[in-house]
């Protein structure tokens, strides 16, 4: 890559301080760990170095040297037509929903295996276990409904080396959330999850089209992201999915000590906190992360009061 292309290294302010991609992406960097993302990398119309994210396999490939340099995953892939995800958002998930546990244990991120995640619709690029593992040792469950992304995350994890620490489930019963999955006498520490928000594939597709006129592509483009429908859309959209997960976490107020969920839509949460209310949660906060324009927030509630939150956390989390 010729030393006279530009690079340019803002930082970007409002992630999370401990996210590792607060920097404009390095592209020459990049390309040192993973040489084939150079076919992918040219000058853009600012005179940046730049992939096309118009082009699922440059995007693909970001996403692999990103992985590789930061988190040391040397195999990473999904199958045709899967969410790819932005990895800083993940990652700011990630850091945010660390911070919570901080809260409850003296300042100090719990970390290590012995810290149990469990990440409801891990999808087949299995994003969250992976940076959570990296990132604090984590171990993971990852649940999914579709049998060709559960295998995808699996093979994932495998690959890597982290079968141990990353397990797979399959849920059985679309309808459901944590029934069937977290098991008599299970405990975990943390529950994630990054919904279906659209409430068709009409507004999928949508909302598709018009992120695709923002890049300038064609109508008919492929979707640079991804996703299928269990990935992109359920009946009721984002509102009906997180209540539902409320009122199923309220079957399980001492197996998990803090419950969270990504919310695209500033509109659904009114009607969370009111639920939220009704089956006696302790504590509710709510988290804003912002990338580039775009606004979401982290849900997280414990239905565990102060007494509980201080066992949990001296017989899970004091060493």
């Amino acid at each position: 890559m010729p030393n006279k292309l530009k690079q340019v290294t803002e930082e970007k302010t409002t992630m999370h301080p401990r996210n590792a991609h607060r920097n404009r992406y390095d592209f020459q960097a990049l390309i040192k760990t993973l040489p084939e993302l150079g076919a992918f990398v040219s000058l853009n119309q600012f005179n940046d170095l730049s992939v096309d994210f118009k082009n699922p396999e440059a995007v693909i490939t970001l996403n692999k040297a990103l992985l590789k340099q930061f988190y040391d995953i040397a195999h990473w892939d999904i199958p045709e037509g899967f969410l790819c995800p932005p990895i800083p958002g993940r990652a700011d998930y990630i850091h945010y929903i660390a911070d919570v546990l901080a809260g409850c244990n003296n300042g100090v991120t719990p970390t290590g295996k012995s810290v149990k995640v469990l990440d409801i619709g891990v999808g087949a690029n299995c994003i969250y276990p992976l940076i959570g593992n990296k990132a604090y040792g984590w171990s993971f469950v990852g649940t999914e409904v579709d049998h060709i992304a559960m295998r995808s995350a699996k093979n994932i994890a495998d690959a890597n080396n982290l079968s141990e620490v990353i397990e797979i489930r399959k849920q059985s019963s679309p309808a459901e959330i944590f029934n069937g999955i977290i098991r008599p006498g299970e405990l975990f520490d943390l529950t994630m999850c990054n919904p279906p928000f659209h409430s068709s594939l009409k507004e999928a597709t949508g909302e598709t089209q018009r992120k695709w006129k923002n890049l300038g592509a064609k109508e008919n483009a492929q979707l640079n992201f991804g996703g299928q429908n269990t990935e992109l859309w359920c009946e009721g959209g984002e509102s009906r999915f997180l209540n539902k997960m409320i009122s199923e976490s309220a079957q399980f107020k001492t197996s998990c000590f803090w419950f969270s969920s990504l919310i695209s839509k500033k509109t659904t949460l009114p009607a969370c906190y009111k639920n939220l209310e009704y089956f006696g949660a302790k504590d509710i906060k709510t988290i804003p992360m912002v990338q580039g324009q775009k606004t979401s927030r982290i849900l997280a509630w414990t239905y565990l009061d102060k007494l509980q939150q201080q066992e949990w956390q001296q017989k899970r989390w004091e060493k």
